[in-house]
Formats: C-alpha cells, sequence, structure tokens
C-alpha cells in the first residue's frame, strides 16, 4: 500500500499484503512492584506515540527517530499498548532535562498524577503504578505541566514492568520494514469476495456507507478492488474528499517516470472535473480522482469494468453513483497495455494513509455485491474472506475488526479499540435478490 493517498494506497494490503505516565496518581499507587521477579518491556515511542491533544501555535511533535519536541503545556503525548489481562503496571520513563527543572503529568486508567523531573544526564524516573482492570489497549498519557528550561524533557522510549503471572504486552516492537510508520498508519483490513467459477466477468457492482463519526482525515474506503487497481473514496483534509480510481501499470517499478511509454496506463475518457495523472511510490500507474463532498450515513454505489479490446489491452471504467438515483458519474477509462482479461479479484478494503491519526478509528459497511458476466447475468456475492496486512497479521497492532451486521459486511481499525476478530475466515451475509442493480447500460456507455 502507498505511504500517499495519490496512489492506491492498498498495495501493501494485497500483497500480505498506538502516555500519562504520572506519577503520584492521587489513586494511582506510586509504589513499584515487590513481589516476584517482574517481567519487562520498553516500548519505542516511535511506533506507539501520537500527539493526541495540541494547539496549533506549538511545534511539538514525534521525531523521526521517536523522540519527543515536547515544549508546550497544551500538548499530550500518548502511549499505547495491549495487555492481554488485568495487570498491574510500573511505569519507568528514561529522560533527561537539558535545562532547569520539569513537572510531567502522567495519566493511566482515569488516574493521574505529577513527577518531578530534572537532571541533564540520562536517568530513570518512576511514574508509578497503573492498575488495569480489564484486557485490551491501555492510552497513557504525557503532558507537561511547568518547566523552567526551554523544554519538558527529552526520551524515546516508555519502560513497563509488571509481576502480573503470564501477562502478555502488545505493541509494535521494531522498526524491520518500516514497522513504526506503518504500525502507527494502523492496520488494514479486506474482505475478499469469491466469485463464480470459470466465468468471464465484466462488470463489479457494490455499495458502500460511512457511519457517522467513522470518517477521520486519512481513511481510505475502498468499495470496488480489482486484480490491477482500486476504486473508492478518501478524506484528504477538513474541507475536501475525493472518489478515486486508479490502475496499475504491468510495468514494476516506484516510478512513474521509469515506464516504458508502451506500458504506460492510458487515460481514453475521464468524466466531469475529474482530475487525471500518475502515481508512484509502491508500484506506479495512471489515478485519477474527483473532488466530490460525500457525506457520512449516505450510501453510495460503486461500478466497474474490465473488457479486453482484442488487442492485447484491456480497458478498465469506473463509474460512481449514490443510491436512490438513477445517473452514474463516470469518473474514467483507462487502458492497460500487455493485459488481456477480465475481472478479476473483487475485493475491499480500509486504511489509513495519515499515520499521525492512526489513534482514530474508522468503519465502513460494505453491501449488495454483485458481478455481470459477459452473457449479461448478474450473480449475487454473499460470501467474504477477512484478511489484513502486514501490521495486522503480525501482531504490531490488534484493533481491527470484520464481520456482517445485518444485511452487510463491514470493516473496521484503528482508535485502539480492544475486541479484535481473528483474520483468515469467510463470512456470509444474507442474500437481497430484490436489490439486484438495475442499470441502463447502453445509457452508460
Amino acid at each position: 500500500m502507498v505511504p500517499s493517498s495519490t496512489a492506491p494506497s492498498s498495495t501493501r494490503s494485497a500483497r500480505t499484503l498506538k502516555i500519562a505516565v504520572l506519577a503520584g496518581l492521587a489513586s494511582l499507587s506510586l509504589t513499584l512492584a515487590q513481589a516476584g521477579e517482574p517481567a519487562h518491556w520498553q516500548v519505542p515511542l516511535a511506533g506507539n506515540t501520537y500527539q493526541t491533544t495540541s494547539s496549533k501555535a506549538n511545534d511539538d511533535r514525534l521525531e523521526r527517530n521517536g523522540s519527543l519536541r515536547w515544549q508546550d503545556d497544551r500538548t499530550v503525548f500518548s502511549v499505547f499498548v495491549r495487555v492481554d489481562r488485568p495487570a498491574l503496571l510500573d511505569l519507568v520513563l528514561p529522560l533527561n532535562v537539558p535545562e532547569g527543572e520539569s513537572v510531567i503529568r502522567t495519566t493511566a486508567s482515569g488516574r493521574s498524577s505529577d513527577t518531578v523531573i530534572s537532571g541533564t544526564d540520562v536517568h530513570d524516573v518512576k511514574l508509578g503504578r497503573v492498575e488495569v482492570k480489564t484486557s485490551g489497549y491501555v492510552r497513557i498519557d504525557l503532558s507537561g505541566i511547568r518547566k523552567t528550561g526551554p523544554v519538558f524533557a527529552n526520551t524515546s522510549s516508555l519502560k513497563i514492568s509488571s509481576d502480573t503471572d503470564g501477562l502478555q504486552l502488545d505493541y509494535v516492537r521494531h522498526n524491520e520494514d518500516n514497522m513504526f510508520y506503518w504500525g502507527r498508519r494502523g492496520p488494514s483490513v479486506h474482505l475478499g469476495y469469491p466469485m463464480p467459477p470459470n466465468t468471464d466477468i465484466e462488470y463489479a457492482y457494490s455499495e458502500l456507507t460511512v457511519p457517522d463519526g467513522e470518517d477521520p482525515i486519512g481513511s481510505y474506503f475502498m468499495a470496488n478492488g480489482f486484480g490491477e487497481g482500486y476504486f473508492g473514496i478518501q478524506v484528504k483534509s477538513p474541507t475536501e474528499r475525493w472518489i478515486l480510481f486508479s490502475v496499475w501499470s504491468p510495468f514494476n517499478t516506484d516510478d512513474p517516470d521509469k515506464i516504458p511509454e508502451s506500458e504506460r496506463i492510458v487515460m481514453l475518457a475521464k468524466g466531469q472535473d475529474v482530475q487525471v495523472g500518475e502515481f508512484g511510490n509502491e508500484g506506479s500507474g495512471g489515478k485519477s480522482y474527483l473532488v466530490f463532498p460525500w457525506k457520512t450515513g449516505v450510501t453510495y454505489r460503486f461500478l466497474n469494468s474490465a473488457q479486453p479490446d482484442g488487442q492485447g489491452n484491456t480497458v478498465y471504467t469506473a463509474w460512481f453513483s449514490e443510491t436512490g438515483k438513477t445517473d452514474w458519474q463516470l469518473i474514467a477509462r483507462f487502458k492497460r497495455p500487455k493485459t488481456n482479461k477480465h475481472l478479476t479479484g473483487f475485493h475491499s478494503f480500509l486504511e489509513n494513509f495519515h499515520d499521525e491519526n492512526g489513534f482514530l478509528g474508522r468503519r465502513a459497511r460494505h453491501g449488495n455485491q454483485w458481478v455481470r458476466d459477459t452473457g449479461g447475468t448478474w450473480h449475487e456475492l454473499t460470501s467474504a474472506r477477512f484478511t489484513g496486512d502486514a501490521t495486522a497479521s503480525g501482531g504490531h497492532r490488534l484493533d481491527y475488526a470484520g464481520g456482517v451486521s445485518g444485511q452487510e459486511f463491514y470493516l473496521r481499525n484503528g482508535g485502539f479499540f480492544s475486541e479484535t476478530v481473528p483474520l483468515n475466515q469467510t463470512f456470509k451475509r444474507p442474500s437481497t435478490p430484490e436489490t439486484k442493480p438495475d442499470i441502463d447500460f447502453a445509457k452508460l456507455e
């Protein structure tokens, strides 16, 4: 999947594809565990921390090396870890204060405490003990209260220990394969729809609804994926939303400038106000997008086709509409060279392409999946295989879910919710033959 939303951002998904360490916690005991030999973990901030509260006027942030730029008392940095059972966690923050003295506040499990810190050499500071009463994700907030120097502290990890017997702590442990970045983005999850065997499929149709409040910036709700591309909707900014349709080139490169002329995606047509260009980073090809104010709570329809042209190319087309309406908006029609096939690999996915927002949750409802063969027969698809990317399947993040809700499938990720739905299982939704697509293809083309 691409780190930029201007590309088909599920490449990585297809390939396998989150600190209130807060002392004196009024009710939070500050004594460290004495009994037994506690287990120890060192949690790198780089892959598990977010700036969850800030002021637009400040320059605080999590640096690329995992250290904190921490100057503003309005900033809150939050560290997320997951426990597999109720536990007592002892928190220690390795830090130094380059100049003066600071007071930092740690908040966890609903309790807070303040700790006075100083010292120019790196040393361990005990923040206290957290009692976690249920299994699931734990949010530990760190905030600055006051300081006499320019920064509150320098730190890049959080040490956690526990004498809770058998405790397992889950978090993003390492940066192999750039996992700190991918882990902060959060897990991507997919639904793969098995299609009728030995049948040439020309069109794929599905419907998508994003529930209210489940659309943070950076979300890609991909409705109609296929073997060579993706078609769905994105949240680009507080004021801009896209309908995105992209097709990969058959030439394998991350740099679109390196694609030979004979293997470039060719735009044959585009809809009104649609922008067409190229993408790179993880695979390369042609992209098209329409800036469109799609809304949560509204169900949208997606239709795309794959048609061999008889000359060694395949033409891919995408149309967009809203349920209850008869008109379709053409997004784009692309010709993919060195390709002679009908539509394969029909799937949907949910991902976040904005790593700073990986602590926010998103959800989508996917329903009414149909495909139409070259003979004009519609086939309803009521099964879906639930899978995840390397962030999910590798256990780096466990805040993902999928399943059936009413007559629709659903996908959910991000937000550090505690319930995880196991991957690699098949769900079946109720059949809804009365909602078979009714499309005037002559008018459409």
